[in-house]
């Protein structure tokens, strides 16, 4: 499989809303791509309205019955974007049998709304969720993903994990070791050492972010999606997510673009499969502006911008820590 692409998400839907044109267009161009997926999504906020029926209201609060349905919908996600290969990363089993740790099952840690479009710790994540497992434990199962797969791109959030959630937080911080972890020949996670030769993290450049709000909140057709199901534009002038990056930064660093029209089908239809999380995703009409192909909204009823262009960052990499190292 070496050469392919391994992408690392948090939960059910950030394969999709955080990398689906990456995946989408590199799983048609015919490249191996690798899923991992770090919790089930047990804390999610289920979204059952009038103007997006669900009916599925009753599973917000039953953890394990949430986990459940939303496996379906990555499932369905992953079908749509043409990844086959998927892995819940508390199921990797290590060589000693074990499944590195105590911690039996990965699980949501929940999160707290800061700011629209910005998320905090939840003042109650449980002993079991992700952000608390220690982080070795999630990274050698990782380390095993990466070995055994072997790809020469390695994906996930920036260090604020996108949008600030705990989980997409802890997710980096896990594949940073982990790579680490899978050059290094004394650590017991099974397989021969592979050090992957590019780590990309999602990026969107402020100043593009910020004229697609302002080109979504200024569409008449959007203006009326909101104004008919009770939800809120963007604010063009509010405060930006960690995954916004100056435009100058960016030219400092090495950068990947993804054209989003020619896979743009896949990426809604992945979006439709996440019911329970995502709503009123589709296409924008040419008033919103060339920058704009899409828009979509999540559990806050704030709508959000697909840019037509999805943007990378390289990462720099680091040589590897012996595994015994304190963490």
């Amino acid at each position: 499989m070496q050469g392919g692409l391994l992408a690392v998400h948090a939960h059910p839907d950030d394969e999709t809303l955080a990398t689906g044109a990456l995946v989408a267009a590199r799983a048609a161009a015919g490249v191996h791509v690798t899923v991992v997926t770090c919790t089930r999504g047990e804390r999610g906020e289920v979204i059952d309205t009038p103007s997006h029926p669900t009916g599925l209201a009753h599973l917000e609060g039953d953890g394990r019955a949430l986990a459940a349905y939303r496996e379906t919908e990555l499932s369905a996600a992953l079908a749509a974007l043409g990844v086959a290969d998927h892995v819940l990363l508390d199921t990797v089993q290590l060589p000693d049998g074990t499944h590195g740790g105590e911690t039996a099952r990965f699980e949501d840690s929940g999160m707290a709304w800061v700011a629209p479009g910005i998320a905090g710790p939840a003042p109650d994540s449980g002993p079991t969720a992700f952000a608390r497992v220690p982080l070795d434990v999630a990274a050698r199962r990782l380390a095993s993903v990466v070995r055994d797969r072997r790809p020469s791109l390695v994906v996930t959030y920036e260090a604020g994990g996108g949008y600030g959630h705990p989980d997409h937080v802890r997710a980096h911080e896990v594949t940073v070791r982990a790579l680490e972890l899978a050059t290094d020949p004394t650590a017991a996670v099974g397989g021969e050492p592979w050090r992957v030769p590019e780590r990309w993290e999602v990026v969107e450049p402020a100043e593009d972010l910020r004229s697609a709000r302002r080109a979504l909140a200024s569409d008449p057709s959007v203006r009326r999606l909101a104004d008919d199901h009770g939800l809120m534009l963007p604010d063009p002038d509010g405060d930006l997510p960690p995954v916004a990056v100056p435009a100058a930064d960016l030219l400092a660093t090495a950068t990947r673009t993804v054209d989003v029209a020619p896979v743009l089908d896949r990426v809604l239809a992945a979006l439709a499969a996440h019911a329970t999380q995502v709503q009123h995703a589709g296409r924008t009409t040419p008033a919103a502006g060339p920058g704009v192909v899409a828009r979509y909204a999540l559990s806050n009823g704030v709508l959000a911008p697909v840019l037509a262009t999805a943007h990378l960052r390289r990462a720099a990499t680091r040589p590897a820590t012996p595994v015994g190292s304190a963490r």
